[in-house]
């Protein structure tokens, strides 16, 4: 009979975690559709911002389009490219209401030392995730350049504004996401996977692993866009060494 009651118990604990991932779920899509919403009424605005880089590059190459602007070939780009910028805006704004909703769901099966360490790293993870971002959108015109320009005189370049965004979104994403580096080496430190130690000795092999990642992922075929991603995590992995060794000490 114990045993039953058992089961039945730890039933109930699984319904209670399925209906609480289900109410997680909902808050995240909601979220989502209402940030969706919210850039899309502002959509020029972000378009606008998305397409500065292009705009900076078609200026300085002296190009034939009218106004320096990209083009669109199909009818229906005039709205699926708007929703794509909604969409992914939209998930920005709601990234706070998802941390939160996924913190409630998964802080009661964490310890309170392990509780200590999740603010600093989502913190963390944020800041690094945009400091990435942000570099890519402030570089990117220097391989853009390159890319326009390389068969000037041959051909003209017509920058299409839904690969351009798609391209854009792909460079922001990789420079963002190679920053959580020191992220998740610290997280590795903790979990006794490394250590300062062993990152130095590891070092002329991470700079090699590092450059090699930089030229495989970016997808421009300039050699700018990789050597730009190259340098701040080699800083990076230099900063995760420093972190781990005051970890430690503490």
């Amino acid at each position: 009979m114990q045993g039953v009651a058992g089961d039945d118990e730890r039933r109930m604990t699984i319904v209670q975690h399925l209906e609480e991932l289900r109410r997680v779920l909902i808050w995240v899509m909601g979220a989502w559709i209402v940030g969706t919403a919210v850039a899309f009424v502002f959509n020029g605005f972000f378009i606008g911002v998305l397409l500065h880089p292009l705009s900076t590059v078609l200026k300085n190459s002296h190009s034939i389009i009218p106004n320096n602007e990209a083009i669109y070939t199909s009818p229906t780009e005039g709205l699926t490219v708007p929703l794509k910028v909604a969409a992914v805006v939209g998930l920005i704004i709601a990234l706070p209401v998802v941390l939160w909703q996924v913190w409630n769901f998964v802080s009661p099966g964490l310890r309170p030392k392990e509780r200590k360490f999740v603010g600093p790293f989502i913190a963390s993870a944020l800041l690094l995730f945009a400091a990435g971002a942000a570099f890519a959108y402030f570089v990117m015109p220097i391989g853009l350049n390159f890319l326009t320009n390389f068969l000037n005189g041959h051909a003209v370049y017509f920058p299409d504004i839904n690969s351009y965004i798609g391209f854009f979104l792909i460079i922001v994403f990789i420079f963002g996401a190679t920053f959580e580096m020191p992220v998740v080496i610290v997280l590795l430190g903790l979990l006794g996977f490394v250590s300062s130690k062993k990152l130095k000795g590891w070092r002329k092999i991470a700079y090699v692993g590092i450059i090699i990642v930089s030229l495989v992922i970016t997808p421009g075929a300039d050699p700018f866009t990789p050597t730009l991603l190259a340098i701040p995590l080699l800083l990076l992995y230099e900063v995760s060494i420093v972190v781990l060794q005051r970890i430690f000490r503490r």
